[in-house]
């Protein structure tokens, strides 16, 4: 079984849980998280700046911004990686900068608390 850890954009967050779904990957966790690549100054900040937004004004103070992003956690048996991931591209890229990142990475158990399964059984039914 593998860890799929997605970093992507606050926006895609509704379109990325119904393809998921679509591809049978129920669960997952999601968190609210901040960060940056090494992308350069974005254009539609400057621009909102320019026309009073607060929000990007406030992202065009001195010093590197962090960015409002999505975090997703799913855990799930290895025949599934490639869905998951190949979904989550699909959903995401753009020709902009900063569509995000999926990581995969190895888990050596998991057990269900309610019922004491090991293992895939212990992960929601594929």
């Amino acid at each position: 079984m593998k860890e799929v850890l997605a970093v992507i954009r606050m926006n895609k967050m509704n379109v990325t849980k119904r393809a998921l779904s679509e591809a049978g990957i129920l669960s997952m966790t999601a968190r609210k998280v901040i960060g940056r690549g090494q992308g350069k100054v974005d254009y539609l900040l400057l621009k909102g700046a320019e026309e009073g937004y607060e929000e990007a004004i406030n992202q065009l103070s001195p010093g590197p911004k962090l960015i409002p992003k999505r975090m997703l956690t799913m855990i799930v048996p290895d025949n599934k990686v490639e869905t998951v991931v190949q979904t989550l591209i699909k959903t995401n890229q753009s020709p902009s900068p900063g569509d995000g990142k999926v990581f995969v990475m190895p888990v050596n158990d998991a057990v269900r608390v309610r019922t004491g399964e090991w293992g895939d059984d212990a992960l929601d039914e594929f």
